[in-house]
């Protein structure tokens, strides 16, 4: 596919695409006439950069685990990476990212008790054409 197709698939902008093949966290294949193209794995490769970027990694530290994420995924235990220089950065992006994890399975539970709330509350409520007609005494 090419790099609008690629775009379009994960929602990054083709701009960016070029930025992550210039600092080397993307790798697409060139076609004769010079154009990138990428392969299906290329959509779950950018995707992945994108949730490492949120999580905040920065790409050379991308760049760096990437590799040793890829072999992770082969083999039954995690491999040692010689990739990885920084395990010291690596460690407190771990610790960050179970932070985050954290605060948001905190506020994940805070939202469902209010839907859960806010549903109950509904469900109790009568609506207008639930409720029995008022008597008319003359």
């Amino acid at each position: 596919m090419k790099i609008g197709d690629l775009a379009a698939k994960t929602g990054v902008a083709p701009r960016l695409l070029r930025y992550y093949e210039e600092v080397g966290i993307l790798h697409p294949f060139r076609s004769g006439n010079g154009y990138r193209t990428y392969g299906e794995p290329a959509i779950d490769r950018v995707l992945q950069i994108r949730e490492l970027l949120e999580a905040g990694f920065t790409t050379e530290m991308i760049r760096e685990v990437l590799p040793c994420l890829d072999a992770a995924k082969e083999e039954a235990k995690a491999p040692v990476c010689p990739a990885i220089k920084d395990l010291d950065g690596l460690r407190r992006q771990l610790v960050s990212i179970e932070r985050r994890i954290d605060v948001l399975q905190r506020n994940r539970h805070a939202i469902e008790t209010y839907l859960r709330a806010c549903e109950d509350a509904a469900a109790a409520t009568p609506t207008a054409s639930d409720r029995v007609p008022d008597l008319v005494v003359e």
